[in-house]
């Protein structure tokens, strides 16, 4: 048997070491802890390939300890539960919990040996630790997000979500995704025009997911309705996002007034990060485990004053935003731990990178030729367009009211390469 990490977190010294001695001499790397807190700091440095649990422990017993990891994302390891005085009733509930199985003291040695090895082969079927809604956060803006999906998630009705740029909106869209079934995120827009059954023979009782709706042309708008049409016949539901509300979409005329009817119907508003700032010090931390899980980043904590800045800090950029900022911190923070002065440098860092941002949206220089005014404004109005709709010419033609043939050539003459 290959050699896994191994946590065994039990309060008593002599289980401890007779576990440890066991597990060593199987091959294995051990690492102990003696109570929850512990625990809980050994599993945020690095993930295990297994914990061996005590359920009765002075600090924090391991039926709550299980529960919060299985609350947070972090239950991406098999648990084996331990207890002297163990129940079933107590076994039933570790294992709705998610625990793998459950040992009574005194443990036999061919007993726990075969637990062991059984639970290290499901280990390679387990996801890795991954952002979801499930750990996004514990704030009444959140909880109530949460009721109002699973109230959605009975049906497969169409969804529309309105939220920031950067934020969640992907999130809650998987949230409704059912358990083992496809997930089609909508990237090659013409297949709707093309191909909108082979999409939805493809998503088949699983859902379509269009992150941006108002980028698609008026025809690829016409086949997303006939793709939302069909969808119920294969089981398939398509959930729609947009950072435009629905007053903007209807006062620009930016979607067609068919979809528009559909989606309005069903739209729900995804509160942004700074709607719940409470939140943010358990993201960060979330965040840093998946990091160091994913990129074998080194683990950093945060200190309280650090998770206190960040939660104080105002997020423009939402989710996305956040997740940078935690990637750089635990890049560039030279101590065992990410202090307050690590996070004041860092969102330094980024309040300048937005600044300069808005500097190159400064008004035009209105003091030469007319024709040079023009195409500056030209250049700057396309360009502009060009990167809100990714360099989609189908859309881009829709908001600029030019036909393709004009368009290629107007884009040709201002001097603006189009990208693939």
């Amino acid at each position: 048997m290959a050699s896994r990490n191994i946590l065994v977190v039990d309060d008593e010294v002599g289980i401890r070491e007779l576990l440890s001695d066991i597990l060593r001499d199987e091959g294995h790397q051990v690492r102990l802890a003696e109570n929850a807190q512990l625990a809980r700091e050994e599993r945020l440095k690095q993930r295990p390939d297994l914990v061996l649990l005590d359920i009765w422990m002075p600090d924090c017993d391991g039926i709550s300890l299980l529960k919060e990891w299985a609350n947070a994302g972090l239950l991406t390891m098999p648990v084996i539960m331990m207890s002297g005085h163990g129940t079933i009733d107590t076994a039933i509930e570790a294992t709705r919990l998610g625990a793998f199985d459950f040992l009574e003291k005194p443990i036999a040695l061919q007993k726990l040996l075969k637990t062991v090895g059984a639970a290290i082969k499901h280990t390679e079927h387990l996801a890795h630790t991954e952002i979801n809604l499930s750990s996004f956060g514990k704030s009444a803006v959140i909880q109530e997000l949460k009721q109002r999906l699973e109230q959605l998630a009975r049906h497969k009705n169409t969804l529309f979500l309105i939220g920031k740029k950067g934020g969640s909106v992907a999130l809650c869209a998987k949230f409704l995704r059912p358990p083992n079934t496809p997930w089609v995120s909508l990237t090659e827009y013409d297949k709707l025009v093309s191909a909108p059954m082979e999409i939805l023979e493809q998503a088949r009782e699983g859902v379509v997911f269009v992150d941006e709706v108002t980028r698609l042309g008026k025809t690829e708008q016409k086949g997303l309705g006939l793709l939302i049409a069909k969808s119920e016949k294969y089981g398939v539901r398509v959930i729609c996002g947009s950072e435009f509300g629905l007053p903007h979409l209807i006062e620009k005329a930016m979607l067609e007034q068919s979809l528009l009817q559909t989606l309005a119907g069903a739209a729900v508003k995804v509160p942004c990060l700074d709607e719940h700032k409470e939140d943010i010090p358990d993201l960060a931390n979330a965040m840093a485990t998946l990091m160091v899980e994913a990129s074998k980043i080194d683990y950093k904590a945060f200190d309280v004053a650090a998770l206190n800045a960040l939660r104080n800090a105002d997020w423009p950029g939402d989710l996305d935003e956040l997740e940078s900022v935690v990637q750089n911190l635990l890049m560039t923070s030279l101590g065992d731990s990410i202090t307050q002065e690590d996070v004041q440098r860092v969102l330094k860092d980024f309040q300048g990178q937005v600044a300069e941002s808005a500097e190159q949206h400064m008004p035009l220089n209105l003091d030469q030729p007319l024709r040079e005014a023009r195409d500056e404004f030209e250049r700057f109005y396309f360009q502009y367009h060009m990167r809100l709709v990714k360099n989609n010419m189908s859309r881009l033609s829709d908001i600029s009211g030019l036909e393709r043939t004009h368009l290629y050539r107007k884009l040709k003459q201002l001097g603006i390469r189009i990208k693939g």
